[in-house]
């Protein structure tokens, strides 16, 4: 774990002097852009506005000069030039879906309206559900702007509606909830860059392609959204190699409650600890086959959790591996790999992070492959197998020890904006000294892209 912290450490330093290099010998270039880009257009809308008021009644000379008229069309113009003065160096682009998704279940499952893992079956024996709901509907903002020849800013504010049922809303009236809301920082010449707010994870960045909501977590796909401060570098090896170096500081998330549940200890665990997480991600591209170039990536994160009535401290860590693999242009193959301790903040060990009765963090697996096939005409696939495994000696009886899934899905296009999509889902969720559960899982999806 040493060698992961003093890699994501030296990204760090090895980062930083590049962005103070570039802000200083940018700063006057980029703002005198800026200001010229600005004089440019004012000069603009005062020789168009000008042309319009200087209007003459030239059918002859003796008459003397009319009072300027301006039609409908030329007061619309110039009021669309003073609405547009103070926004047209930033862009706003919308952007989302609406998805309604119907599913079947024929075990009790965790949460319903998508899988985590199938509940027991001593209490609920072939228990099967039916839900409907649209809480996956996603509504976004990509912000962008002002640009200059040396610096591109941007940022995404994304929410959908999975932010449960609280104070006692029904499955009608879910709430929003935030997915992304961040700022980039681009030097595309110096292939730099900087995100700072809530956005996915550094390390594991792959996701299956599921219609199922939550895209394999707690069941072999790890790695979450959540705030940070990212500092991006890419090198060109030549020979179509290309290296990119990822470091981050993110917040990190712990439990709201003490594991003695002490009422009057309410500290955040990951708060408490006085330290941020460390994330970090190195990757290479290079040719394989003759299609498209491979990436692979090893990531890796560390942070610490506190409890302070309890004097207990915590570890989180991980170590995984991610390749993106096009075949040709219908099929690409997609995989990833970690294993870690303590990784219930990333959606691992299947939602158990800590031993409340050994006070010991969780040691798990797992990892998941993929392919996407398609699209032929107005069709395209995917299917995947994903898995995690959770140390048996780290958790108590009837605790959620393996977790697994085959899926396969169907997606047709109607248009450019409009699909449809079938999936039929296996899962298998193994107790320690307790019954294994089983769920068959069918699932429609109507989705609308804008």
């Amino acid at each position: 774990m040493k060698k992961l912290i003093i890699v994501s450490c030296i990204v760090f330093f090895v980062s930083m002097p590049v962005v103070a290099s570039v802000a200083t010998n940018n700063e006057l270039s980029a703002e005198n852009a800026v200001l010229k880009q600005r004089l440019n257009r004012v000069e603009k809308e005062l020789a168009e506005i000008k042309s319009l008021l200087l209007k003459k009644d030239t059918t002859t000379a003796t008459k003397p000069v009319s009072v300027p008229s301006l039609s409908d069309e030329d007061i619309i113009k110039i009021s669309q030039m003073v609405k547009e003065k103070d926004a047209s160096d930033i862009k706003i682009t919308p952007y989302g879906y609406i998805k309604a998704d119907a599913s079947y279940d024929n075990s009790r499952v965790n949460n319903g309206n998508y899988v985590a893992w199938v509940d027991p079956e001593a209490s609920n024996n072939n228990d099967d559900e039916f839900n409907l709901t649209a809480n996956q509907t996603r509504i976004g903002l990509k912000i962008s702007g002002p640009d200059s020849d040396d610096l591109n800013v941007s940022g995404v504010i994304e929410v959908d509606f999975y932010g449960g049922n609280k104070d006692g809303a029904s499955g009608n009236k879910s709430h929003p909830f935030m997915r992304h809301a961040y700022i980039k920082m681009d030097w595309p010449k110096e292939r730099f860059n900087i995100i700072a707010g809530q956005t996915w994870d550094t390390i594991s960045p792959l996701n299956p392609g599921t219609l199922n909501y939550s895209v394999a977590w707690w069941a072999g796909n790890i790695g979450y959204r959540r705030p940070q401060i990212r500092l991006t570098k890419s090198y060109d090896l030549g020979n179509d190699l290309d290296l990119k170096l990822e470091g981050a500081l993110a917040r990190n998330i712990g439990t709201d409650s003490n594991i003695k549940n002490d009422p009057f200890d309410t500290a955040e665990s990951g708060q408490d600890s006085g330290q941020p997480m460390y994330q970090g991600r190195t990757s290479l591209t290079f040719p394989m086959l003759a299609y498209k170039p491979t990436t692979v990536g090893v990531s890796g994160h560390w942070g610490k959790e506190e409890f302070d009535t309890n004097n207990k401290k915590f570890d989180t860590w991980s170590l995984n591996l991610d390749i993106n693999q096009p075949v040709n242009e219908w099929l690409t193959i997609k995989s990833e790999l970690f294993r870690g301790e303590n990784l219930n903040q990333f959606l691992g060990g299947i939602g158990q992070g800590i031993n409340t009765t050994t006070f010991n963090e969780i040691s798990t697996k797992g990892g998941w492959i993929a392919a996407s096939i398609g699209p032929f005409d107005k069709w395209r696939f995917n299917t995947g197998f994903t898995m995690e495994s959770v140390d048996r000696d780290d958790l108590n009886a009837s605790d959620r020890n393996v977790n697994s899934s085959i899926f396969g899905n169907m997606i047709y296009s109607f248009n450019k904006n409009t699909d449809w999509g079938l999936e039929i889902s296996r899962w298998r969720t193994d107790y320690k000294d307790a019954a294994d559960a089983d769920d068959l899982r069918v699932q429609s999806s109507f989705i609308y892209k804008f």
